[in-house]
């Protein structure tokens, strides 16, 4: 067949934003499925074993951002707000909210970023109220006018409930307020996000030794106990440094500070000398003041997870040695948690402590494993890691994506059935992982103006 090509006129000229041009693509996203079949037919039928990468890659692509609009976002946008402010801090598997439950620091913030990428990526206004709400009730109940930081958790009512500084949380409300400046150009969300990080710099940051401390009561004090879980003896872990090193990323996309990068650097620093050990390709979980291993723990979702953080890091900081050496490292912990922690099915296990598998097969872990074998493929050309990132969805879409209520399972019981008695919103359980790999994939295949 002939095609004449007709030269368009020179104007007028219609220049598109990288915002519009998602739009567009999230907007045509059922017809590339559609299409991405017929052009898989026409592969096998002119002898072709497989469809080329990018075939694959549009497939994928597709199908997680469908399911980013048609069954995560809608869930969290029909069954989580609250009538009385923000959003519920437990909500059940069908749905059913429980009014009463604490909100926390984490599940709120985790919000924010969300619904601020939601609207970033398809400016659709109801993801943008969303985004307000969330930081407008963070803004009002977890920030501490008094001491500085965050609140831990809030009761129902948003009056304090747990009062501790977690470094942790304090890096999700930088994490989520940086993305709704981002997102929105609110200056008091930047304005926020800054002062939370001069407080993590002034009140956790640790000169002598590098890195962070764990946690303080709620004026900046030694704590009983440290941190939100394990035995409450570390003083500083992988967790809250690998989520300072995304907050921090975050910042510094939206406000290139001098002194923002070189803390940024500091912490992937902290990462390539204190936390990564070299010898395993695993991280160390829980240590000392001055980086002592105290448990032995290998944690797959943890090293997953790393892997494309560390670079999309290095890649703002924009030193060629560094990003080399971290996409070095990258592959290198996506194939130990390959070799170690990955079932055939695709699926990855949760953890081994003292030699032994720990946990079910929890909903996170699989949802960072997409992102961190897709940026595997990106740094290498291996096909191995696009092939394994979308088993690994095969399996998500199999066994965790709730087709009824919507939303995803946090994940299998011992006997392969999704855990049903599990709310779907909780402390913990977040619109984020799995938000974030459709997100993820999107910008990492969109072409540039």
């Amino acid at each position: 067949m002939n095609i004449r090509y007709i030269p368009l006129p020179e104007k007028p000229v219609i220049r598109m934003t990288t915002k519009s041009v998602i739009r567009i693509q999230a907007a045509v996203i059922k017809f590339l499925t559609y299409l991405t079949g017929i052009l898989y037919l026409q592969f096998i039928a002119i002898g072709c074993s497989t469809p080329s990468s990018e075939i694959k890659t549009t497939s994928l692509v597709s199908e997680t951002t469908n399911n980013l609009t048609e069954n995560i976002l809608p869930f969290w946008e029909n069954y989580t707000p609250d009538p009385n402010g923000g959003f519920y801090g437990t909500v059940l598997n069908d749905g059913t909210p429980i009014p009463e439950a604490p909100k926390g620091c984490v599940l709120n913030a985790r919000i924010l970023w969300t619904f601020s990428n939601a609207y970033m990526h398809f400016e659709n206004e109801a993801y943008l109220e969303l985004a307000n709400r969330a930081q407008e009730y963070f803004l009002a109940h977890f920030i501490d006018e008094e001491f500085g930081g965050t609140y831990w958790v809030v009761q129902a009512d948003g009056t304090p409930l747990d009062d501790q500084k977690q470094c942790y949380g304090i890096a999700f409300a930088i994490y989520g307020l940086g993305a709704h400046y981002q997102a929105t150009g609110n200056h008091e969300s930047l304005q926020q996000a800054i002062s939370l990080y001069h407080t993590l710099e002034e009140k956790a940051f640790d000169p002598l030794n590098g890195g962070y401390i764990e946690s303080f009561t709620r004026d900046w004090k030694t704590p009983k106990r440290y941190g939100y879980d394990g035995t409450g003896v570390a003083a500083k872990t992988m967790n809250t440094h690998l989520h300072l090193l995304e907050a921090y990323s975050q910042l510094y996309k939206v406000w290139p500070d001098s002194g923002l990068k070189s803390q940024l650097r500091g912490l992937v620093d902290v990462f390539l000398e204190k936390i990564i050990d070299q010898k395993r390709w695993h991280q160390n979980l829980f240590l000392t003041r001055e980086w002592e291993n105290l448990e032995q723990i290998d944690s797959y979702g943890h090293d997953v997870e790393l892997s494309w953080l560390l670079t999309e890091a290095t890649e703002l900081i924009q030193e060629e040695t560094l990003i080399k050496q971290t996409k070095d490292i990258a592959l290198k912990l996506v194939d130990t948690q390959m070799q170690e922690g990955r079932n055939p099915d695709g699926s990855l296990l949760y953890e081994r402590r003292n030699g032994e598998i720990e946990g079910n097969l929890s909903w996170w872990p699989q949802a960072e494993s997409v992102i961190a074998f897709f940026n595997a493929w990106q740094i290498s050309g291996d096909e191995k890691y696009l092939d394994a990132a979308i088993t690994t969805w095969e399996w998500i879409k199999n066994n965790l994506v709730d087709t009824e209520y919507g939303g995803w399972y946090g994940g299998l019981e011992s006997d392969e059935q999704p855990i049903i008695g599990q709310p779907k919103v909780s402390l913990w359980k977040c619109p984020y992982h799995n938000s974030r790999m459709a997100f993820e994939l999107l910008v990492r295949t969109q072409k540039p103006n």
